[in-house]
């Protein structure tokens, strides 16, 4: 499933670096940390009826992400904020709006690895799109498995949502082939981790259950949904799932801000058979739908 470029984005003003500019004046330098090493934490928000969806949380998280990776002179939440207002304000932008969040560790006095090599500051990038769901709600997709292994804490902490995809690409590019909509990644153990873009949950005899985020992003509309679930009485525990696990569940859902809740339809060609005919996803979808205005901020 390809998404087709809305028209009104070939006019889109983008933020870098302090400046609001016209997407094809939007540069940065071949000196910066994310072209020399894709080193850079990133957040994809989503903005409903002129506000941002989970922001604060979405914030918190870059910060998090920055500070593990040891970036210097990083910009306030407040800094951030105005700076997202200013650009959406710039655009006229106030729903169905995805914006690309980046912030680099910055310019490189030479090229090279060592991070002493950036005495310039981070960069900071938006990008605001308008972009419906990236997935067909309605009619949910189809996934296949990857045989590439999603980052474990070994190699690279899930937990720093860095520009570092190269992994995802590769099980996306897989899926591609496949002619399915996603990969599904495993961790190195087998069990299930997440799609290459999106967080994955199973339903089975009226339990909710979703991965450990060791493997996986801990995904900000993953957090939600596991609140809501609770708050809603619901059962909902993380676990390790095996394939067998999700080829048998009664409904798989997957979850992120460009994807909102999307039904897994088929796994590897395996139907998704809901055995207890008990719909609960249809449920959650209801519940997330109904938190939209309370966790949007109006900037």
């Amino acid at each position: 499933m390809l998404q087709k470029s809305d028209p009104r984005n070939a006019n889109i003003k983008i933020y870098v670096d302090g400046e609001i500019v016209h997407r094809n004046d939007a540069k940065i330098s071949v000196f910066d940390s994310v072209v020399q090493g894709g080193d850079a934490v990133w957040e994809g928000l989503r903005v409903y009826k002129g506000g941002i969806f989970c922001l604060d949380r979405h914030l918190n998280r870059l910060m998090d992400s920055a500070q593990a990776m040891a970036f210097v002179d990083i910009p306030s939440k407040e800094e951030i904020r105005k700076a997202l207002s200013a650009t959406l304000i710039a655009n006229s932008m106030t729903d169905d709006v995805h914006i690309r969040l980046t912030l680099t560790r910055g310019k490189k006095t030479t090229s090279g690895m060592d991070p002493r090599l950036n005495i310039f500051g981070p960069t900071l990038i938006i990008v605001p799109e308008y972009k419906p769901p990236v997935y067909d709600n309605e009619n949910g997709i189809s996934v296949i498995t990857s045989s590439i292994r999603r980052n474990s804490p070994n190699n690279l902490d899930s937990k720093i949502h860095h520009n570092n995809l190269i992994n995802n690409i590769l099980a996306k590019i897989q899926s591609n082939v496949a002619g399915a909509d996603a990969a599904l990644m495993l961790d190195n153990y087998g069990f299930a981790a997440e799609l290459n873009g999106t967080n994955v949950f199973i339903i089975k005899d009226g339990n909710i259950f979703t991965p450990h985020a060791d493997a996986c992003l801990h995904g900000i509309t993953r957090g939600l949904v596991i609140q809501l679930a609770r708050e809603n009485k619901f059962h909902c525990i993380e676990k390790n799932i095996s394939l067998t696990e999700m080829y048998s569940a009664d409904e798989v859902f997957c979850t992120g801000t460009m994807g909102e809740l999307t039904p897994i339809m088929a796994i590897d060609g395996r139907k998704i058979q809901n055995k207890s005919d008990d719909r609960i996803l249809p449920r959650l979808i209801q519940a997330f739908e109904e938190s939209i205005h309370k966790y949007t901020e109006k900037l």
